[in-house]
């Protein structure tokens, strides 16, 4: 395994910058999340990463070693794609095994055997390797994809939305069976999704893109509680963060806050001196409540043993200590951290 620095990293497609001055460090082992909108560069960090594409500037290291001009195969890594890429007139143990037959490698066939075996035990397949790859399901094809990429045992993984083509439950089930199969060989990870809940669950550290520039990098807890911007604040959280005009708020706030943000976990519901707004709809299932003000939604994740009908007036508080202050151009302001701590009025 390896760990991987990005120094100034640079591409351009024509008029597209699509990776601009980034800079990363990939600890060995690491389970490292790229996160973003389609178009914020991830895909194209990646394949710098394994080679496929030279940059414009900077620099890529592996070990500390930098491999900038090496070529693909001198780099060893293994890329798994969104698309499954299987050998379709392949069984399932001849697509797994293909790797280990290249002539970079010419692995004896009982080697060869015993990797298969233990790759399959590993994905929950080994009942599958007699099959054409044409004669499994999604979640089953993903599988060997994966498969024929753990067999090869590389230097570094790297993996391009790799379960976004797959049906919710799967694409869980597959999240949860990574995350081990990661854990159990400690291999180095790059995995690129648009996925908050999917980046949340298996990053060590996430970092998050927008237009081949880095926001934020840090452990998924930490961007999610202490945002750079509003940009990164509204890219993590399911419900979305709350954002509303500081013009809300009576109360001294700090001096270039235009915006307080609070998460939806946080917000009070039914405090009197809260934001006055009314109900658009109620589930009891998720425990989401949406309210509107002023054309703006709030939302609430309250835990309540009746429906509230669409229409009904309520109140929601911000408590100060769960704000999130940003400016007009949507930057954080941490300053306003002692500005919280001097709030006494927490009304609206």
């Amino acid at each position: 395994m390896a760990s991987l620095t990005l120094s100034a990293l640079g591409k351009r497609f024509g008029a597209v910058r699509a990776v601009d001055n980034l800079d990363l460090q990939i600890a060995d082992g690491e389970f490292f999340v790229l996160l973003g909108p389609s178009g914020a560069g991830k895909t194209t960090t990646l394949r710098l990463i394994a080679g496929l594409e030279t940059p414009d500037a900077g620099q890529v290291a592996m070990d500390g070693v930098d491999v900038t001009a090496a070529h693909p195969a001198q780099r060893d890594c293994a890329f798994v794609f969104q698309q499954y890429s299987l050998y379709p007139h392949l069984t399932v143990y001849d697509n797994i095994a293909f790797p280990l037959r290249s002539p970079l490698r010419r692995t004896d066939e009982a080697a060869v055997k015993r990797k298969v075996d233990e790759i399959a035990a590993l994905l929950h397949i080994e009942d599958k390797l007699g099959r054409k790859s044409t004669a499994l399901s999604g979640g089953e094809m993903q599988r060997v994809a994966i498969g024929r990429a753990l067999v090869r045992e590389p230097r570094v993984f790297l993996m391009d939305e790799p379960l976004s083509s797959l049906d919710a439950r799967l694409r869980e089930e597959l999240r949860v069976e990574l995350r081990r199969i990661q854990r159990r060989l400690g291999a180095t990870f790059v995995y690129v999704t648009h996925d908050q809940v999917e980046a949340t669950t298996l990053a060590d550290r996430v970092a998050t893109l927008e237009a081949g520039r880095l926001l934020q990098v840090g452990a998924p807890q930490r961007v999610y509680t202490d945002p750079d911007s509003m940009r990164v604040a509204q890219r993590l959280g399911s419900p979305a963060i709350n954002l509303v005009p500081s013009a809300w708020f009576d109360e001294r706030l700090p001096r270039t806050a235009h915006w307080v943000g609070m998460r939806p976990e946080d917000v009070v519901f039914n405090d009197p001196a809260g934001v006055r707004c009314r109900v658009l709809e109620h589930s009891l299932v998720k425990h989401l409540l949406v309210a509107e003000r002023e054309g703006g939604e709030l939302r609430a994740t309250v835990m309540l043993d009746h429906p509230l009908a669409a229409g009904t007036e309520i109140s929601l508080g911000f408590p100060a200590r769960q704000r999130l202050y940003f400016d007009s151009e949507g930057r954080r302001l941490r300053s306003a951290a002692g500005a919280r701590e001097a709030l006494t009025s927490e009304a609206v």
